[in-house]
């Protein structure tokens, strides 16, 4: 059945018409290359300075401080392995134990370079320790990285505790704030934060278009040399459509973030009551959370056996994070939560955007208690 109702937007967001527009010329008759310094390749520079600029305006931070990349992989990598590189290649890092698996292979690279990775353990509700944070800090960790909003669950981190920490201490913070832009307001001259990434197309934006804030006096090594674009920092063309594509869709979020915002409480709510009437167990339930996002699981039953009966029902959502699909390990999110493997395996990920509608609650809300129901059948066996 081909999907109806889509809500995996934590995996990726359809684009907005409006984004789109703003593309099109940049995908059609202006081609100039941004670094050509005639007429052409000027036209292309100053759409791409004035994406910087209208990006930049949405995470409240200059625009010499915006660094355009492919997206959040290529951004995390550049944050974790450029920053802590160009203070040497050893000494301690710190990350989260719920990471994003961009974020985890960035410190391994680290680590076969002779770097000490140190994990901070997170409680059941998956917030990091700050006593964890604090002895890391204390042991002489030069870079910490945790994430602003949980990719699974959607739990929000401490940011303000975890900045002010990093910065009594002189360590570098970065923060994966891909699953946060756009959902959250984020004013980059409120938090003390030193470098953070975000990803067009988790806000209704293009794929291969990122951005990495880089606060003013942090220093980068290049992790793709080869041009003098982005400050040196990340040789290469630019993709000059999906950065305007990126600025455009970052700010029609925030523009419209209130409404969106309390829609998508007011859904999710929905959602976890059907979910928890059948039987789910409700994973980060006591922790600020995006009102976008939520993770229930299912003693006994398959995440993957629910995305698949939920798909063919017409319903797209995800058992985890899109980056691990075809796993058929419980979910690395929920282990260091601390949640047992048999429930851990039973996880469905529901994922809203502004652009989720009410007949789609509706149709989902009943369907949901009946695909648990069907699955929990005597006698039928769950997938592995």
């Amino acid at each position: 059945m081909t999907t109806s109702i889509y809500l995996d937007n934590n995996a990726t967001t359809p684009v907005d018409s409006r984004v789109v527009a703003a593309m099109l010329p940049w995908l059609a008759g202006a081609f100039g290359n941004p670094s050509s310094i005639h007429a052409a390749g000027q036209r292309a520079r100053g759409a791409l300075e004035a994406a910087r600029e209208e990006t930049a305006a949405s995470l409240g931070c200059s625009p010499r401080e915006i660094v355009f990349t492919s997206g959040g992989t290529e951004a995390d990598h550049l944050a974790v392995q450029g920053a802590f590189l160009s203070r040497g290649a050893t000494g301690l890092v710190a990350i989260g134990a719920t990471e994003h698996p961009a974020v985890v292979a960035a410190a391994r690279a680290l680590e076969a370079r002779g770097a000490a990775v140190r994990i901070l353990p997170v409680d059941e509700n998956g917030v990091v320790s700050l006593d964890a944070l604090d002895t890391a800090l204390a042991e002489g960790a030069r870079l910490v990285s945790v994430m602003w909003a949980n990719n699974e669950t959607g739990v929000l981190a401490p940011l303000e505790a975890i900045a002010a920490r990093c910065r009594a201490a002189g360590a570098l913070f970065h923060c994966d704030a891909v699953q946060a832009a756009g959902k959250v307001v984020i004013d980059l001259r409120q938090v003390t934060i030193d470098l953070l990434s975000i990803s067009a197309h988790k806000f209704h934006g293009p794929k291969g278009a990122g951005a990495l804030f880089v606060r003013r006096g942090v220093a980068l090594a290049a992790q793709q040399p080869g041009g003098h674009q982005e400050r040196g920092w990340r040789g290469g063309t630019e993709n000059v459509a999906g950065a305007v594509g990126l600025g455009r869709a970052l700010s029609l979020a925030l523009a419209e973030l209130p409404e969106a915002d309390s829609r998508q409480l007011a859904f999710r709510q929905r959602f976890i009551k059907a979910a928890l009437a059948a039987g789910g167990h409700l994973n980060g339930a006591n922790a600020a959370r995006l009102s976008n996002t939520l993770s229930v699981s299912w003693a006994g039953l398959s995440g993957e056996a629910l995305v698949i009966a939920l798909d063919l029902a017409g319903i797209a959502t995800s058992s985890g994070s899109a980056c691990a699909a075809g796993s058929t390990e419980p979910s690395p999110v929920l282990a260091a939560m601390g949640v047992a493997p048999a429930l851990a395996k039973g996880a469905l990920r529901i994922s809203l955007s502004r652009m989720t509608t009410e007949e789609e609650v509706v149709l989902t809300e009943q369907v949901l208690p009946e695909v648990v129901a069907r699955l929990q059948a005597p006698g039928r066996k769950s997938p592995a």
